[in-house]
């Protein structure tokens, strides 16, 4: 999808997201248990594909102080976010497309990206996005889902974390390290999963399915750090053995 098949997408799904999000707030728990051991000095914090503003709230409650950024490609789902402050705190959002960031080289502390990835088929520039306004020790934060997601319902597979490190390395991130959790949800019936999917924008995946059925998700979760400014010639490099895996 183009970014203006995107951007409608959210926009209806608005008012309906947060009804249907648990999956969303399942990964962004993830997402902050494992921020929380780690040492950030963050100024500036950019919530990528904010949607309704959860992730955001979170965040300035982890990084008091700073500026929480929430960046959404909905105006509606911003709009909604901006519901969630109280009438006298002003907290800045940023209608943006996550493939064309407004913002100055290096200026980022901590990007933070909850289930944005599986929306993106260009993951590439999204992630040289992050590397082109992340600083030196800044540190990306994201989620996403793996192949075995949606197994025998979906007709395309997502990306593998293995590729989704070589995707981050060459955008010029360094040390990136993903790991895996899974998750099964139980519907009672095709109607119970279409009226979710359709809740958080997604299309119905199914054809004729009957009965309760089991949806199988692989959680993949990964972080890695800015590099800074790339070399004169324009590359970053890396060991290969330097992509890790997390270890539970």
């Amino acid at each position: 999808m183009d970014a203006r098949d995107t951007r409608r997408i959210f926009d209806r799904a608005a008012s309906t997201f947060d009804s249907a999000d648990f999956v969303h707030a399942v990964t962004r728990d993830g997402l902050l248990a494992r921020l929380q051991p780690m040492t950030v000095d963050a100024a500036t914090v950019i919530d990528l594909g904010s949607a309704t503003g959860a992730s955001a709230q979170l965040l300035r409650q982890r990084f008091r102080g700073a500026a929480v950024i929430a960046v959404d490609i909905s105006m509606p789902m911003l709009e909604r976010s901006a519901r969630r402050r109280s009438w006298f705190a002003r907290r800045p959002a940023v209608q943006a497309d996550g493939r064309q960031l407004p913002f100055a080289n290096h200026s980022v502390d901590l990007v933070f990206s909850n289930l944005l990835l599986p929306w993106v088929d260009e993951r590439e520039t999204v992630f040289s996005e992050v590397a082109r306004v992340l600083r030196a020790e800044g540190l990306f934060l994201f989620s996403t889902l793996g192949p075995d997601s949606l197994a025998g319902l979906r007709r395309e597979p997502f990306a593998d974390m293995h590729d989704v490190g070589d995707e981050l390395v060459r955008a010029g991130l360094r040390d990136p390290v993903l790991d895996v959790d899974r998750l099964t949800v139980n519907y009672r019936d095709r109607q119970s999963l279409d009226r979710d999917l359709a809740a958080i924008g997604a299309g119905s995946c199914l054809d004729g399915q009957t009965g309760s059925l089991d949806v199988e998700l692989e959680l993949v979760y990964g972080h890695c750090w800015g590099a800074g400014q790339l070399s004169a010639g324009g590359e970053f490099r890396i060991a290969a053995g330097r992509i890790g895996r997390r270890n539970k």
